[in-house]
């Protein structure tokens, strides 16, 4: 009886121990896979070439072709040229970005390839041969075992029972020599089984690795990269060769070292040379091909500008294209309520006075560009006899691409909303411009452009500002008088003035000419019907 349960204690251990040594191997198998997928994909990923030196493998990797690439475009480009100083810079912090990838890779191949593949086609297979080296001991000793037990019964049967015997007793040897065999490979095979089992930590830590090495590469190129931007930045900063249109009028002007917009300047000497009697100056459309070659010049800082002397209307195009292309309207979105409010001031003068508070609290750089065009469209209105174009009517069709709203809705809620104050803001302006500005303005500011000679008859000076310069500024201890000359006409907010406004700047981008409008404020209805005809 107490045999019976020795055996069959010895069976259940055995089936145990045989259930957790068959997990243990599918558990190494499953890593053994898994170890050789992963090991497969992650060579893959690198750039350069596994196993060989550092210098050929830096010279394979893609980024070290890139940087030499970028280095020999930037020395055929020159100095000269900002591509060519970009390309420069950036080719040589790709070569360092090339260098620092080589180590990274260096050092996953060493601290994570090596050992995974060390795990997956040594360590693993090693153990797993081991199991089939097992059973193979097993079945000689089964071998062995039974060619024992045949000659033990031999004996009993056998007349020569002394050769038998001897027979039996080596067989005997044989089978004990194939059971130790067993016995030292089964506790070798359990030994590097459990080892594996516990070292399974261990191997896990590779992944660590993997990810301090990136995190540690990543570092180093962002710190490469975080040095070389600001010189690249710097040099993008001070190449003053940057297109004027669609530029932010500070940024404009600090990175050309200007104190006039070049476009504005330009425009302006351009026209006080050709321009100032042609008639609908600003009002006619220009002929698009010839608005954008001018634009294109003036964005190359070019002073050849020969050839548009003799399209003014492409020069007051550009002008109001520079206008209306600018980030923020010239007259600010800081104050754009203020100028609305003052606007609407319904006395005169007080108005005037509200109009002079706003425009001293623009930036220094918006006034005096400001002052530079009001002091140019007011010598422009001088002439409008000829030319047609009265403050009322420079205000009309410049106004609205010198403010705007900051938010705005489609463009006939954009017109509606502020049409009418805008002209009520620039036109006084334009107006009364050595009031608002008494200082002399030098309209050849840069010195790049030839000054036109002055015209010796004067007939034509139309006294917009007689009796402004004695009027009182605001803080004056005595309020502005009444000035006959300064009176506005009853209709100029009118209905019939608002609806002529909207109409205007709703086709301001229309390629149609718009109509001459030479005294809006005296328009009945059958005079704004025929004009409106027109604009159609």
């Amino acid at each position: 009886m107490k045999k019976q349960f020795n055996r069959m204690k010895q069976l259940a251990n055995q089936t145990v121990g045989r259930q957790v040594s068959q997990s243990i191997e599918r558990r190494m198998e499953l890593v053994r896979v898994v170890s050789h997928n992963t090991h497969k994909r992650m060579v893959s990923c690198l750039q350069g070439h596994i196993g060989a030196e550092a210098e050929k493998r830096h010279k394979k990797l893609p980024l070290t072709s890139l940087s030499q690439a970028m280095v020999e475009g930037g020395n055929q480009l020159g100095e000269d040229s900002l591509i060519g100083k970009m390309m420069e810079v950036c080719g040589e912090a790709e070569n360092r970005l090339a260098s620092e990838l080589m180590q990274h890779e260096l050092q996953i191949e060493k601290d994570v390839l090596d050992p995974l593949s060390q795990l997956a086609e040594v360590d693993i297979p090693n153990i797993l041969k081991q199991r089939k080296q097992l059973a193979k001991l097993v079945l000689d000793y089964d071998s062995a075992r039974a060619r024992w037990l045949q000659a033990t019964k031999s004996i009993i049967s056998g007349t020569n029972t002394q050769a038998l015997t001897a027979k039996a007793d080596l067989l005997k040897e044989e089978m004990d020599e194939a059971m130790n065999k067993v016995e030292l490979c089964k506790d070798q095979l359990a030994a590097d089984m459990y080892s594996f089992f516990s070292k399974e930590g261990d191997y896990a830590c590779y992944f660590v690795t993997l990810l301090e090495a990136q995190a540690d590469y990543h570092r180093k190129s962002l710190t490469v990269l975080e040095n070389v931007l600001p010189t690249i930045q710097a040099q993008q900063d001070s190449w003053t060769e940057k297109p004027a249109f669609g530029t932010g009028l500070d940024e404009h002007l600090k990175r050309s070292g200007r104190e006039i917009a070049l476009p504005l300047e330009a425009c302006v000497m351009m026209l006080l040379e050709t321009g100032m009697k042609e008639e609908g100056l600003f009002r006619i459309a220009a002929g698009a091909s010839k608005l954008k070659k001018l634009k294109a010049a003036l964005d190359c800082s070019t002073s050849q500008l020969e050839e548009f002397y003799s399209d003014p209307h492409a020069v007051a195009g550009a002008l109001k294209s520079y206008l209306r292309e600018l980030p923020e309207p010239l007259m600010s979105y800081q104050i754009y309520d203020e100028w609305i409010q003052a606007s609407s001031v319904s006395d005169p003068d007080k108005r005037l006075q509200a109009l002079w508070v706003v425009c001293d609290k623009l930036p220094k750089n918006n006034k005096t560009n400001l002052r530079y065009l009001v002091k140019f469209l007011s010598k422009l209105a001088q002439d409008s006899e000829v030319n047609k174009m009265t403050p009322s009517n420079i205000a009309i069709v410049l106004g609205p691409n010198l403010l705007w709203a900051k938010t705005e809705g489609s463009l006939a809620e954009m017109a509606a909303a502020t049409s009418v104050h805008v002209v009520a803001i620039v036109e006084p302006i334009i107006q009364h411009a050595d009031w608002f500005f008494p200082e002399d303005v030098e309209f050849n500011v840069s010195g790049m452009f030839a000054m036109p000679t002055p015209a010796s008859n004067h007939n034509n000076h139309l006294d917009y500002d007689c009796g402004t310069i004695e009027r009182k500024r605001p803080g004056s201890m005595v309020g502005p008088e009444n000035d006959p000359t300064r009176k506005d006409n009853p209709q100029t907010h009118s209905p019939t003035m608002a609806v002529v406004i909207l109409l205007t700047v709703t086709l301001r981008a229309s390629p149609l000419p718009i109509p001459l409008l030479s005294s809006p404020n005296h328009w009945n209805q059958q005079e704004l019907h025929t004009n409106w005809l027109k604009l159609l």
